[in-house]
């Protein structure tokens, strides 16, 4: 039995030399991934705060360009604009415009059923022609009444004819002439009622007040035009808008605050928002000596110096009020940046210049103020990314992060 037990004790097998290496290998790996993250927390923690900050181009000014003073937005309006419309009530038998279409003035646009004009005209000429007739016979009737006169007056010389008769030929020749007086009156009212008959046939036609270009067509054959709105919204009170397209202007309305700097025939470009980048030279007419107390504006009127076929009535437009000292204008390029990106730093002034995603601060030499941005003289190129309201804690070297 002994010799069994020692047999069987000669075939177990010992595990501790060979585990004893394996809880190395897991110890060390534990150690290097310990010391990886601190290493990264370390790095983390040492690591420069990323500021967002939002960025803004520098922009340039031409040379010979004035500064702008002020910005405001308006609508392009027509100076001369008219709804064509008739005189009368009437039926509307043809329609001679379209949109688009240029009319001169006088031209015919429309014109309406003149069938009763025509007949009332007939019958003023037919009254005027039969007054005329009555006067032709009253004058003969004188001319026989003046015979009588003569032949009296003779036998009341020779004792033949008794007073009486001799006043009965001069009352028949007194008031045959007061009868063709009063019948050459009324051929007056006859040809006068004649004159407005033909005015109301003339009002049947509908011509251009002015020269122009005809922007809409509101009747058709058929329908019924008034001078006034009548009918229940079945009638016309138009036959078609005309714009004359010489006296197309700007209107803008400029805050009360500002409008201090606008005065008569200052210098403006506008800029139609249909063609952002088509800069309009233009010039204040007036300012309109009134404000809106509900808006706090004064209304402003700009002409174009010189009208293109692309500027249209109604189109939005912004205009800039430019600055003119004397005259004079910058003689080279300007560059231009917002306001709120120059920090005063004593008697100088400074921005935060994007490298990159850093910043690097850089003093610039400012002058005069275009709108709402600063002139810069020196320190600046246009193109330049500057930072806008800069950070109170932003300093030169420091990383940041662009908001969009």
């Amino acid at each position: 039995m002994s010799d069994l037990h020692a047999d069987l004790a000669a075939l177990r097998i010992d595990r501790g030399p060979e585990r004893q290496p394996r809880r190395s290998v897991r110890w060390a790996v534990a150690a290097v991934v310990v010391a990886t993250v601190a290493a990264v927390a370390a790095w983390w923690g040492l690591r420069e705060p990323v500021v967002e900050v939002r960025v803004a181009a520098v922009s340039g000014r031409q040379a010979g360009t004035a500064a702008a003073v002020l910005n405001a937005s308006g609508y392009v309006t027509a100076r001369r604009r008219a709804t064509v419309s008739s005189k009368v009530t009437g039926k509307v038998v043809e329609v001679n415009v379209e949109e688009g279409m240029e009319v001169r003035e006088g031209q015919v646009l429309a014109r309406l059923d003149d069938s009763s004009a025509r007949a009332a005209l007939a019958l003023a000429e037919a009254q005027a022609e039969a007054a005329r007739r009555a006067v032709l016979e009253n004058e003969v009737q004188l001319a026989e009444a003046r015979l009588t006169l003569e032949r009296v007056e003779q036998l009341k010389a020779r004792g033949l004819a008794t007073p009486a008769d001799l006043d009965a030929a001069r009352a028949a020749v007194d008031s045959t002439a007061a009868r063709i007086e009063a019948l050459r009156q009324q051929v007056t009212v006859a040809e006068r009622q004649v004159d407005v008959q033909r005015t109301e046939l003339d009002n049947m036609i509908i011509r251009a007040p002015f020269s122009g270009v005809a922007i809409s067509r509101v009747a058709q054959p058929g329908e019924m035009v008034s001078p006034v709105s009548a009918g229940g919204g079945f009638t016309r009170t138009g036959i078609s808008t005309i714009v004359d397209m010489r006296s197309l202007e700007i209107e803008v309305e400029v805050s009360e605050s500002y409008i201090n700097r606008v005065r008569p025939d200052q210098a403006a470009t506008a800029v139609l928002d249909a063609y952002p980048d088509w800069q309009i030279p233009a010039h204040v007419i007036t300012t309109i000596p009134a404000a809106d107390r509900q808006k706090a504006t004064v209304l402003v009127r700009l002409g174009f110096d010189e009208l293109d076929p692309r500027i249209l009535p109604d189109m939005g437009v912004k205009v800039t009020f430019l600055r003119q000292d004397d005259g004079e204008v910058a003689p080279r390029a300007v560059a231009l940046v917002p306001k709120s990106a120059v920090r005063p730093d004593g008697d100088r002034s400074v921005v935060f210049l994007l490298q990159g995603d850093v910043v690097e601060r850089r003093a610039v030499a400012t002058g005069g103020t275009d709108g709402d941005r600063l002139e810069v003289l020196a320190g600046l190129q246009p193109g330049d990314r500057v930072v806008l309201d800069p950070p109170p804690g932003l300093t030169d070297g420091a990383r940041v992060e662009v908001m969009q």
